[in-house]
């Protein structure tokens, strides 16, 4: 539902076994489960009408969570969020405003900040807007975190920081090297994150994503990530685009993995607080592959065709997750062979969401 942030906010509904749920804005709400009492945490997810967010927002409503999504909905989609449009409360509204951002934090327990601008082409071609988006936008909502005085904030850091390094895998310790003013300003973001735990003892959790790939995310911009785009070219019987020779290689990692990730990093215990941890499954798979293995699944044989290489873009990216096995329990559930033929599968099936 769509509301004012100044009314109550209360909802009363049905477990699927008939157990009731109650929720309150103001402090936590409570589950009632045959004679156990259950306290729900209260959620603000930025960008969470994103592929990621929205993946985040469904499975929190799934476990019965309190949800507020912030988003103006400039990339993401209403469509993404529409199955769950009864049981959470959007604010349509913008992280660059402070009072949008005062506003939302109010009875908030933890911030899953994913908005943001998300693309090295786009804040190549944007380098003003983008930052204003990633850097003054994640500072308002640090800020207002830590007014509201939430439990902990968890952000949605990038493996651009590492830059185009030769060392893999690569680890939380390497020294950045941002090659885009969006690696640039989503590493500003990651010094936030902890510079507002060391000063302000704001808990902060900074997860490095590495080429997240799943449900809901959309092929249609040519800033699209490379996986949705592959998908759907191949799916409408067109070549798909690589840019440079293909041997590119990236981490894919399922969104599963990162939906878990993001709720374990809220609940792990306060050593985790102010850490930067990888957010991935520690191999790697090359672009020519890539084509080859959504080919054999579609039963198509379709090569893709090469176009120059894009500034900004590194040649290999792999990361090394011990850091985030040992802080918050993390171990990627889905890999991806299984991740891709999930996904494949759903753009078989809702590839008219993005027709044009």
């Amino acid at each position: 539902m769509e509301r004012s942030l100044n009314e109550p906010y209360r909802k009363t509904g049905n477990l699927s076994n008939g157990d009731s749920i109650e929720q309150e804005s103001k402090g936590l709400g409570k589950l009632l489960v045959s004679g156990y009492e259950h306290v729900m945490a209260f959620y603000l997810v930025t960008g969470g009408a994103g592929f990621i967010g929205s993946n985040l927002v469904e499975e929190l409503v799934k476990r019965g969570e309190q949800v507020r999504v912030l988003d103006n909905f400039s990339t993401g989609r209403r469509e993404n969020i529409a199955p769950w449009k009864n049981d959470i409360e959007i604010v349509e509204g913008t992280i660059v405003d402070p009072e949008t951002c005062a506003r939302c934090m109010e009875g908030v327990d933890f911030v899953l900040h994913q908005g943001a601008m998300p693309s090295v082409p786009k804040s190549v071609e944007f380098p003003v807007e983008s930052n204003e988006a990633n850097v003054i936008g994640t500072l308002n909502v640090l800020l207002a975190a830590r007014d509201a005085k939430v439990k902990r904030v968890v952000y949605a850091a990038s493996s651009s920081a590492y830059g185009d390094t030769p060392t893999l895998p690569k680890i939380e310790t390497m020294p950045p090297n941002p090659m885009s003013p969006y690696a640039v300003q989503k590493y500003t973001g990651e010094m936030y994150m902890r510079v507002f735990h060391q000063v302000y003892g704001l808990e902060t959790v900074a997860l490095r994503y590495f080429n997240i790939f799943g449900p809901r995310q959309d092929p249609t911009s040519q800033y699209s990530a490379v996986i949705p785009k592959f998908i759907c070219a191949i799916l409408d019987g067109k070549q798909p685009t690589i840019f440079g020779d293909g041997t590119q290689s990236r981490d894919f990692t399922y969104i599963d993995n990162v939906v878990e990730a993001n709720i374990a990093a809220c609940h792990a215990s306060s050593e985790c607080a102010g850490k930067l941890l990888n957010m991935a499954c520690g191999d790697r798979i090359d672009l020519n592959k890539l084509v080859q293995v959504i080919n054999e699944a579609l039963g198509t044989n379709l090569d893709p065709k090469y176009d120059p290489t894009r500034v900004g873009d590194v040649k290999h990216s792999q990361a090394d997750i011990s850091a985030a096995k040992k802080y918050i329990g993390y171990e990627p559930k889905v890999l991806f062979p299984e991740g891709i033929m999930k996904t494949i599968d759903w753009y078989k099936s809702n590839a008219s969401q993005f027709a044009k």
